[in-house]
């Protein structure tokens, strides 16, 4: 009897399953593990639709042109830090997006190209859309020279403030801010163990109000977050 056709051919291998767009997921998953933080992952899906194709073409793009980058979070942001140092962060606020890149030398770089924009908190202003960013070659580019910078030793440290030659002032509290502070034990307790550029914050915001409502409202406010431990600006350093 002679063997049927499907004994004579020989079994194939399955093919492997590829996504929709042609990459085979456990590869593209595998490369990733290494250099892709979770934390990261989250930050992006939590930020508003908008931003999150901003910050993921940002992500991809420095990992691509720097592969020795590593993810952190810093300040309740993304960074990328490269041989120890900050290279660069991403930030993604209520209607706008930001890429901060550190060093002199970029900057230097940028401000040459005519790209250094800072209407933001990043390099290249308020990000709505990924039709801001430069293009992929110029914003390689920015994020090498930022890297050669700390290859070639010109820049060794994170940051530095310089100390200023005249000490400020000791803050003048507002008459308004301290009766409330007395009404407040809590409050007041949390503002006397304030650092004086914290208590600086308060005090010139709610100097600067013009108009009685306004100040009555900015020291109601105030007193609420500084009896909870919050710095004037909170609300950004955990956007």
């Amino acid at each position: 009897m002679a063997p049927s056709k499907a004994a004579k051919s020989p079994a194939r291998k399955a093919a492997p399953l590829r996504a929709q767009n042609g990459s085979r997921p456990a590869a593209r998953k595998a490369s990733r593990s290494s250099s892709y933080l979770q934390a990261v992952d989250e930050y992006i899906a939590s930020a508003a639709p908008f931003a999150q194709p901003i910050l993921t073409h940002l992500r991809d793009l420095i990992h691509k042109a720097l592969p020795d980058v590593e993810e952190n979070i810093k300040w309740g942001h993304p960074f990328f830090m490269y041989r120890g140092l900050m290279l660069g962060n991403l930030a993604a606020f209520k209607q706008h997006c930001s890429l901060g890149l550190w060093g002199d030398q970029v900057k230097e770089k940028l401000v040459a190209d005519g790209a250094y924009e800072t209407t933001g908190m990043g390099v290249l202003g308020k990000l709505t859309s990924v039709k801001d960013l430069p293009s992929d070659r110029e914003l390689t580019s920015y994020l090498r020279t930022a890297a050669a910078a700390i290859d070639t030793g010109a820049r060794t440290k994170n940051y530095s403030r310089p100390k200023p030659s005249i000490p400020k002032p000791p803050t003048e509290v507002p008459a308004s801010l301290a009766a409330a502070l007395k009404k407040n034990k809590a409050a007041a307790a949390q503002f006397a163990a304030m650092p004086p550029g914290c208590k600086r914050e308060y005090c010139e915001w709610i100097a600067e109000a013009k108009r009685d409502e306004t100040r009555d409202k900015r020291v109601a406010t105030a007193i609420e977050w500084i009896a909870e431990g919050k710095r004037r600006n909170w609300k950004y350093e955990t956007c």
